[in-house]
């Protein structure tokens, strides 16, 4: 791979292949964020690190895509990409307003399926600790259906893989949309442990992801959904996070962690209503890495672009080892991100004044979450 390298390795997983792609223009998943985010990391230099490496995606088939998809739906959504649309399309979720029909949808979704599993086979090979595909987080997608803008479920390939690899695998999803599609194939199992921190069902797509949704058979216990009020801040967002998902990691003892970093909870997005920065983003990833594990970051949603491509930005360079808010932050953003953005601190976002009138809403929901949590948890983990 051209480096000698004496530390860990954090790979970014893109290709002009994956630029070249794109979802319909009135669409709000953006695709371009990924080439934007290489275009950030460039000129920062955080792409020639000592300790990191741009890795193209490989290929994936047809084989490895049914291993989640069955086959009627992949030949139906191959089908449809062409042109060739009937109802039975329809009934799989194609053609509405967020699973639009268009020429590339096929082709983008099995990329981003082979990114996300070039960056399993990177961790499993011991090329890469820590490996990041911003293409992918597409977590919405069943097994015969799209829904929210996916059509393949990356990150649920992802998981399988490692599983038949013989690891164990803690699956956290903080995207403001319920991790349904991952969550489900995996109810019922208990070596992908899925965790999703998401804005409340009731407020928001796709309506599911309550706290009594905790798995069936083997898999009870290991199912976890937090959902979050309108409003939840930086600090209560924390307060879940170090209350129930630390404990349960540190509980289950997972080989790997497949991380899903979709960046509509932050406070700018214009589909969701959390209030979040992303300096909690950070923190997710600095208690992350202090297990001393793998891991692999997904993109997922985010609808203001730029924001997005600076919180991603800003991920990555916490996960290879950077500090998003020291000099070397700020290197090349004059030309690159200062023209879309009025904010000259480098990657973090500002602190966000949190009023009482939130707080009061906010806080104790928060608590009440947690303890229906630990009350329906405590017979699986130590909480």
């Amino acid at each position: 791979m051209g480096k000698i390298l004496n530390q860990p390795v954090t790979a970014f997983i893109h290709s002009p292949q994956l630029e070249a792609y794109s979802y319909p223009p009135d669409c709000p998943f953006n695709i371009s964020r990924a080439a934007k985010l290489k275009k950030i990391l460039d000129s920062m230099g955080l792409l020639s690190k000592s300790n990191t490496i741009e890795i193209p995606p490989g290929l994936v088939d047809k084989k490895i895509l049914k291993k989640f998809h069955t086959a009627r739906y992949l030949d139906v959504l191959k089908a449809a990409a062409r042109g060739d649309i009937d109802v039975e399309a329809l009934h799989m979720g194609l053609g509405t307003g967020d699973c639009p029909i268009f020429r590339d949808m096929y082709d983008c979704s099995a990329a981003a399926c082979a990114a996300s599993l070039t960056g399993v086979e990177l961790i499993l090979s011991g090329k890469a600790q820590a490996a990041f595909n911003p293409s992918g987080g597409l977590h919405h997608a069943g097994p015969e259906r799209s829904a929210g803008f996916c059509y393949l479920n990356d990150v649920a390939l992802a998981c399988i893989r490692l599983t038949e690899a013989g690891k164990k695998v803690l699956y956290l999803d903080i995207d403001v949309h319920h991790g349904d599609g991952v969550a489900d194939f995996f109810y019922e199992r208990n070596d992908v442990m899925t965790i999703s921190l998401h804005q409340n069902g009731r407020t928001l797509f796709p309506g599911t992801g309550f706290e009594d949704e905790i798995g069936t058979g083997p898999g009870r216990g290991y199912c976890i959904n937090v959902p979050l009020p309108i409003g939840t801040y930086d600090a209560a967002y924390m307060l879940v996070f170090e209350s129930i998902v630390l404990p349960l990691i540190k509980s289950y003892e997972p080989d790997v962690f497949v991380f899903e970093l979709g960046a509509d909870t932050l406070a700018s997005d214009p589909l969701a209503q959390l209030q979040l920065t992303n300096n909690t983003y950070v923190d997710i990833i600095e208690h992350l890495l202090n297990f001393k594990k793998p891991i692999l970051m997904t993109g997922g949603g985010g609808y203001n672009i730029e924001n997005t491509v600076r919180a991603w930005a800003l991920a990555f360079s916490v996960l290879c080892g950077a500090d998003g808010q020291s000099n070397d932050a700020h290197l090349g953003l004059g030309g690159v991100m200062l023209e879309s953005t009025d904010w000259l601190g480098g990657l973090r976002d500002r602190e966000l004044p949190v009023t009482l009138q939130q707080q009061e809403t906010v806080l104790p929901v928060i608590e009440t979450t947690i303890k229906a949590l630990m009350s329906n948890l405590s017979d699986y983990h130590k909480l």
